[in-house]
């Protein structure tokens, strides 16, 4: 075999191996991050899919350098290369070097990638939950409509409490029985909310009330979401912990939480762990939650499997429109469908012409969503006594044009100037690879909200800032398809979030 194809027949196996370093991070590296950001427990994610791929990186790159510098098993060691095949070959393998890192980076980013766009945002400190005007007639509102959850068969308040923030430290338990008292009779919780804190202070707020109430947790501990392929008796545990939290016997319903897999959906040990607890009364139906980037994969197969009796998804006006018919498909079935993540960004506090309707803004948003008669009830998080009346004041009504007008003028309002970090079209067309996203989310924290030295000090975190785009030539702008003129808003995000801007 000549000298040039013993080289050539090196460098595939070089490839090779790059490509299978890279496949190896999108699932190993890309895979350990993503389970991560699911929320799953730190302390059950297996640390060699990381290490692993840390190692398929090593020996990438030693091999790619002991090929470049001529040592195959062709060459003896100490032997020089043939003229001109080492000067091409450290060329190649620079080259091959650089991609494969560059390539294992990709990967790794693309599978953590939908959570940076879609969820991670929607997790964020970006929604107004209390508007800084109440209005007298809000004053001790209560729930007026309750509707039936699915094949559970109860009747739950329309509006229902979510404790997220509730805490045995910010007058939570006050807040949860005071809800009690105006008719809210559908509590969710989970382990990890507050730190466990949430079900502690629902369980002080329930007693006496328990049979009145509907309850649900997920299959979590204070640290994290169980992980798919734990025991049995690890999943039955995380409940029983839960029941010890809230002193009670059972909870009605116990979901798959933030759930972005159908492995994890689909977990025999989850279910079999389900149907013990349910033998011993310990839990009564299974439901799963889901705001992630494969919300809508996992509700298919959570539809086909016709395991869960409850779904609850993220559903707003204006965003997801795919959902509807997920959402039907689950009423035509029984399943009870429970919406969150209901106020979308409103971004209505800093908005020039809004202020007027501002009050109203989360009565409209809650009335939208109840005008599906496929949705049995919305879940929201209390943690002020003014949501108390704020929110429930919403119950029961009816949407009205005037409600409609207002989401339809506030989509108006932010068009041209909202980035909606779910979308991500324009990403790929920025030869910086700015975050262009993260960038106007700053801006928007800066402009809206009144958090300008938190939207600065992010701001300044970021890696590549927005002073890149001043004279760029790029059409970015052509790819957002909201309108928003990029290059004109992150010019103007970084003149006003730097402080010599």
């Amino acid at each position: 075999m000549s000298d040039s194809n013993r080289s050539g027949f090196g460098g595939i196996w070089v490839l090779g191996l790059w490509a299978l370093t890279i496949a190896l991070a999108y699932a190993g590296l890309g895979g350990w991050l993503a389970e991560g950001v699911e929320g799953i427990d730190p302390s059950s994610l297996p640390i060699f899919l990381p290490l692993l791929t840390g190692l398929g990186l090593l020996v990438s790159i030693t091999v790619t350098i002991v090929w470049a510098r001529g040592r195959t098993p062709e060459v003896a060691e100490g032997a020089p290369a043939p003229t001109g095949l080492g000067r091409r070959r450290f060329i190649t393998g620079a080259a091959a070097t650089v991609g494969g890192i560059a390539g294992v980076g990709a990967a790794t980013i693309g599978r953590v990638s939908g959570w940076a766009l879609v969820t991670g945002p929607a997790l964020g400190p970006e929604t107004i939950k209390t508007d800084p005007n109440p209005r007298a007639e809000w004053k001790g509102s209560r729930v007026q409509s309750y509707r039936r959850l699915g094949r559970t068969g109860f009747e739950v308040s329309d509006i229902a409490l979510g404790s997220g923030k509730i805490t045995e430290e910010n007058d939570g338990e006050a807040i949860a029985r005071e809800a009690i008292e105006r008719g809210v009779n559908y509590f969710d919780t989970a382990p990890d909310y507050s730190g466990s804190s949430s079900e502690k202070a629902l369980g002080h707020a329930i007693k006496g009330r328990r049979d009145k109430m509907f309850l649900a947790t997920k299959f979590c501990r204070p640290t994290g979401h169980i992980r798919q392929g734990s025991s049995v008796r690890e999943y039955m545990e995380a409940v029983e912990a839960s029941l010890v939290r809230l002193q009670t016997d059972y909870v009605d319903l116990v979901h798959i939480h933030s759930c972005d897999t159908v492995e994890r959906l689909l977990d025999e040990n989850a279910h079999e762990a389900f149907s013990r607890l349910k033998q011993q009364g310990k839990a009564r139906f299974m439901g799963v939650t889901s705001h992630t980037p494969n919300l809508e994969e996992v509700a298919n197969a959570a539809l086909e499997s016709n395991r869960f009796d409850v779904m609850m998804f993220a559903y707003h006006h204006g965003a997801w429109p795919e959902q509807a018919g997920i959402i039907d498909r689950a009423k035509a079935k029984d399943i009870g469908i429970v919406a969150m993540k209901t106020l979308k960004g409103a971004l209505h506090h800093g908005l020039a012409g809004f202020q007027e309707d501002a009050d109203a803004f989360s009565q409209a948003a809650f009335k939208w969503v109840l005008s599906n008669p496929s949705v049995a009830c919305l879940v929201i998080s209390f943690f002020e006594h003014q949501h108390l009346d704020e929110y429930l004041y919403a119950s029961g009504k009816a949407l009205t044009k005037a409600d409609t007008a207002l989401l339809e003028r506030y989509d108006d309002q932010i068009a041209g100037k909202h980035c909606y970090a779910q979308c991500g079209e324009c990403l790929d067309s920025c030869p910086e690879n700015l975050a262009i996203n993260n960038v106007l989310r700053h801006r928007m924290y800066f402009e809206n909200y009144g958090t300008e030295k938190d939207a600065i000090e992010h701001y300044a975190r970021l890696d590549k800032q927005a002073d890149r785009c001043i004279g760029c030539s790029a059409n970015c702008a052509g790819s957002c398809p909201h309108g928003v003129p990029i290059q004109e808003r992150m010019i103007g995000a970084h003149r006003m979030l730097t402080l010599n801007g």
